[in-house]
């Protein structure tokens, strides 16, 4: 779920034209948590790190969601 959810994210920053960096600062989650999430290497967001995600980059949280 991971890799489909960072590729979203990465979609939609570069649509945006801004960074992991920018959406560390707009969204107040630390590098730190956010590098793992865009590398794939953490395999577990929580919720409210998912809602700090999509109030940063003004969507839904459904735009992340993946259909099994």
């Amino acid at each position: 779920m991971t890799l489909k959810i960072n590729k979203k994210i990465d979609e939609k920053l570069n649509s945006i034209n801004k960074t992991w960096y920018w959406l560390s600062k707009k969204s107040g989650i630390s590098l730190g948590t956010l590098y793992p999430i865009k590398s794939g290497a953490r395999t577990q967001i929580t919720f409210s790190t998912m809602e700090k995600i999509a109030d940063a980059l003004d969507v839904s949280l459904d735009e992340f969601r993946t259909k099994k």
